[in-house]
């Protein structure tokens, strides 16, 4: 128990040791580099109509409809 206790605390002291230390030179600040300059035509994305899709339409007892495409050949219904 002694041997696992002093190896907790040596590993405490060596992460103590790791907080303290400096993360970056001192000499030089840390600057993110420049970010690319983008077009005006490059940042707009293309405009994709949407075309919904006919469902089935089927009623449910409880009210969901039919998930399906219209005139599916299955014979049941998927609701949702």
């Amino acid at each position: 128990m002694d041997n696992l206790r002093a190896m907790r605390e040596a590993r405490y002291e060596k992460a103590a040791r790791a907080a303290k230390a400096p993360t970056s030179t001192p000499g030089r600040p840390a600057v993110a580099p420049p970010a690319p300059q983008r077009s005006r035509e490059t940042t707009a994305a293309p405009v994709v109509p949407v075309v919904e899709e006919q469902r089935c339409g089927h009623r449910a007892i409880s009210g969901r409809t039919c998930t399906r495409e219209h005139g599916h050949a299955a014979k049941n219904h998927r609701y949702s």
